[in-house]
C-alpha cells in the first residue's frame, strides 16, 4: 500500500523548434547534469537526420520510432508462496513510452565511433523501419510475456 498520495504529473511544455511534447521529453531524457541546451542541439541536429534519411517530417519519423518501440505486454516479479513468478502484464501507455524512449537512447549511446546525434539519428531510423536493437529488445520483452503466460492467473 502506498502510504502517500499519488504524485501530481505536472504538465509538460513543449519544446521551442518543433512544439511537440515527445522531442520535449526526448531532450530531458537525453541531458545529463543540466546540460539542456546540449541536450537539446544532439535531439534537433538528430531529428534533422532522420527526416533527410526517411524523407518524412522528423515528428512523424520519431512518433512513428517510438510508436514501434513500445511494448505492449512486460513482465514483473510476484512472490506467491515462496516462489518468485514473472507474471506478464499490460504496459500502461505512459510507461510504453518511457520504456521506447529509454531503449532508444540506451541503444544509441551502445553504438560506437559517430558523434551522439548521429547515432541517435540512426537508433531512431533502424526503429521507424521496424528493426535494430530496440525492437529486439521491445521483441525479447513480448517472448518472456509470452512464455510466461501460464502465470497469468496471479496478476493483481
Amino acid at each position: 500500500m502506498a502510504r502517500r498520495a499519488r504524485a501530481v504529473k505536472r504538465e509538460l511544455i513543449p519544446d521551442a523548434k518543433y512544439r511537440s511534447a515527445l522531442v520535449s521529453r526526448l531532450i530531458i531524457k537525453i541531458m545529463s547534469r543540466g546540460k539542456k541546451r546540449t541536450a537539446e542541439k544532439i535531439v534537433y541536429d538528430a531529428l534533422e537526420k532522420l527526416g533527410q534519411s526517411v524523407s518524412k517530417d522528423p515528428v512523424t519519423a520519431l512518433e512513428q520510432a517510438v510508436k514501434n518501440a513500445t511494448p505492449l505486454l512486460q513482465v514483473k516479479p510476484r512472490r506467491v508462496g515462496g516462489a518468485t513468478y514473472q507474471v506478464p502484464v499490460e504496459v500502461a501507455p505512459e510507461r510504453g513510452t518511457f520504456l521506447a524512449m529509454t531503449w532508444l537512447i540506451d541503444s544509441a549511446r551502445s553504438r560506437k565511433g559517430k558523434a551522439m546525434n548521429e547515432k541517435l539519428a540512426d537508433e531512431l531510423a533502424e526503429a521507424f523501419q521496424g528493426q535494430g536493437n530496440t525492437i529486439k529488445k521491445r521483441e525479447d520483452t513480448h517472448k518472456m510475456a509470452e512464455a510466461n503466460r501460464a502465470f497469468a492467473h496471479y496478476r493483481w
